[in-house]
C-alpha cells in the first residue's frame, strides 16, 4: 500500500503565504509550485513527513503538488478552496499574490526554516530554470503532456531513506490516518 499523508490545506496556505511574503510581490505560480514541492521534498528528508501532505505528480514542467495546483486553477480540492481563496489570489495571467496573511500557527519552526531556505535558494531564479532543475530529480518522469503520480516512497528513496526507514514512515502515516478518522469522523 503506497504511503499516503493527509493533505493539510492550512499548512499549504501558510507555506504559500511565507513564500509570497518573502517574495514581496506577485509571484509566477510556476515558481510557487516548484518551491512548495522542493520544500515538501526537503521536509520528507529532514522530518520524514511533508509540510503539505499533498499528492505529487510529474508534469511537463517538473514535479507538482496536484491539490495546490488545482486550487491555483480555482478547482475545488475537498473543502480547501475557500480557505485558499481567502488568502491567495486567483491566478492573474501567470501570477498569484497574497490577499491576506494567514499567519503561521500550523507550521512548526523547522517547516518555516525549510520554506525560507528553499526561497533563499530558488526564489530569485526564473521559475522555468527551477522547473528545469527539478527535471534532474530522479522521481520526475517525463509525462509527455499528462500527469504521472509520484510515489512518496520514490521521493524517500531518492533522498536517501533506507527500506526500514520507509517502512517506519509508512506505519506512522497509517497510524496518523487512523487517528484522524477516529477523531474527525
Amino acid at each position: 500500500m503506497p504511503i499516503q499523508f493527509r493533505f493539510h490545506p492550512e499548512k499549504a496556505v501558510e507555506a504559500a503565504a511565507v513564500l509570497l511574503k518573502l517574495h514581496g510581490k506577485p509571484m509566477k505560480y510556476l515558481g510557487l509550485l516548484k518551491m512548495l514541492y522542493i520544500a515538501d521534498r526537503v521536509a520528507l528528508k529532514r522530518m520524514e513527513q511533508p509540510i503539505t501532505g499533498d499528492h505529487y505528480v510529474s508534469m511537463d514542467y517538473g514535479p507538482v503538488l496536484s491539490g495546490v495546483y488545482d486550487m491555483i486553477k480555482g478547482k475545488p480540492v475537498d473543502d480547501a478552496l475557500p480557505l485558499w481563496s481567502k488568502f491567495i489570489s486567483p491566478r492573474n495571467e501567470n501570477h498569484v499574490s497574497l490577499l491576506h496573511d494567514p499567519g503561521d500557527e500550523d507550521l512548526c519552526e523547522e517547516e518555516e526554516e525549510i520554506i525560507q531556505q528553499v526561497y533563499q535558494a530558488f526564489g530569485h531564479l526564473d521559475p522555468f530554470d527551477v522547473a528545469e532543475w527539478t527535471h534532474d530529480l530522479p522521481e520526475w518522469k517525463n509525462p509527455h503532456g499528462c500527469a504521472i503520480p509520484i510515489l512518496v516512497e520514490d521521493i524517500l528513496k531518492n533522498v536517501g531513506k533506507s527500506d526500514e526507514e520507509i517502512e517506519e514512515i509508512q506505519q506512522e502515516a497509517i497510524r496518523e490516518a487512523y487517528l484522524d478518522r477516529v477523531l474527525n469522523g
